[in-house]
């Protein structure tokens, strides 16, 4: 099983969330209209509704039940990323124009908002108080973990305890939480919704720090953004804080942080981060939590999901863009 076999499986339950993300966040406020209709045209993989209709397959599936928690979903990641936009600075995701860069900074961060409260909205329709105090925690977490990176903007004695604490709040939980309703709206057993958050933890932990290697590794073109943006933000990730701390090829990179020039030498640092171990140590953790993820769910029935979310993990170990 490939990736791409796994979104023609789900691609009629896809087409709903689809049109449900669009139903949502309509507006009769026009640039709430056109700039919520900008993230939604900008695209993405869709993973977290992927792993909300994969957790529900579990238990007793619905899509008109799993598509309330789906598409909640789907809009606290959309809505945190147009708020990164503007802490970040940036101009284009995925190769398109941002909402702060279309309009403002201003609109950006009501935009974030609206489509927050608009995921709110959405889950009302399902009324297990289980499903909105997750939703809740997972929202705190989230805005404590953009804190906690704006905090350690060019903090270099932050340490991997740091960076992956960061890296939970920031992606790992809302993936485990996607996995966690669905199976919880699947009405699924308790072990086997224990066993789906544990595996959205890990195989998010894993899909984080993925992130942070191909922004060094990775086609810009792909990417659309330029390599080691993260870096020229300020946002140092584990390459970079491992190739600091590395004896000999952190030697540079730590003189030019020292002498405050590492914005001069910027090219030449992502060089070197790029071409050194910290790369390889990066790997080697993302792959730990990938194995964490697949071993999470060996004990769940042998069916199409489990393939399908052994195949994400897979397709985490092998990303390019």
């Amino acid at each position: 099983m490939k990736l791409t076999d796994i979104y023609t499986e789900l691609r009629s339950d896809m087409q709903v969330i689809e049109k449900h993300l669009e139903e949502a966040v309509s507006s009769k406020e026009q640039v709430l209209r056109k700039t919520s209709n900008q993230l939604l045209k900008a695209g993405g993989k869709r993973l977290r509704p992927v792993f909300v209709l994969l957790s529900g397959k579990f238990g007793n599936y619905d899509i008109n039940r799993l598509k309330y928690i789906a598409v909640s979903l789907e809009l606290i990641h959309m809505a945190t990323l147009v708020h990164d936009d503007v802490i970040d600075n940036a101009d284009t995701r995925r190769g398109k124009k941002t909402v702060k860069a279309k309009w403002d900074n201003r609109v950006a961060m009501y935009t974030g908002d609206y489509i927050f409260a608009k995921a709110l909205d959405v889950v009302t329709e399902l009324k297990d108080p289980r499903i909105h105090q997750s939703l809740a925690k997972v929202m705190v977490e989230m805005c404590r973990g953009e804190i906690e990176q704006i905090r350690d903007f060019n903090n270099w004695e932050q340490n991997l305890k740091d960076y992956l604490r960061r890296i939970k709040r920031k992606t790992a939980l809302l993936i485990a939480v996607s996995c966690k309703l669905g199976a919880l709206v699947g009405e699924c057993r308790p072990q086997v919704v224990n066993s789906l958050y544990r595996y959205g933890y890990n195989v998010g932990m894993a899909f984080q720090i993925t992130d942070d290697i191909l922004d060094f590794t990775g086609d810009e073109k792909k990417l659309g953004k330029p390599a080691g943006s993260d870096l020229r933000q300020g946002n140092i990730t584990l390459p970079a804080l491992c190739t600091f701390h590395h004896p000999e090829d952190g030697v540079r990179l730590r003189d030019w942080v020292k002498q405050g020039v590492l914005e001069e030498n910027m090219d030449e640092a992502i060089d070197l981060i790029r071409n050194g171990h910290g790369i390889g140590f990066a790997r080697q953790l993302s792959r730990r939590y990938n194995d964490r993820a697949k071993q999470a769910i060996q004990d769940l029935p042998d069916n199409r999901s489990k393939q399908s979310l052994m195949e994400i993990a897979r397709f985490i170990e092998s990303r390019q863009s």
